[in-house]
């Protein structure tokens, strides 16, 4: 156990920013999913964008690597063109 206020602290901060990276992970993912469900392009094209800005958050945030980022941004945008 922590002997440091200063460390309880950090564990109380940690925790707290542990549950929200989980949180828009998970809402980023569940976004993904959704936006490769789609079967409509001009849905897709709409859609877009929105997915786009959270996946670049979670790495501005360094919740994922920017290069995964990267190459998620990229792979949805292959799929909404083969729509």
């Amino acid at each position: 156990m922590a002997n440091h206020k200063s460390a309880l602290k950090r564990i109380r901060s940690t925790e707290v920013k542990r549950v929200r990276n989980k949180y828009q992970h998970k809402s980023t993912r569940n976004a993904i999913r959704n936006f490769r469900a789609l079967t409509n392009k001009k849905e897709a094209e709409k859609a877009f964008p929105i997915v786009a800005a959270m996946i670049d958050k979670l790495a501005k945030r360094n919740v994922i690597h920017d290069n995964k980022a990267s190459n998620l941004k990229s792979g949805l945008q292959v799929f909404m063109n083969k729509l």
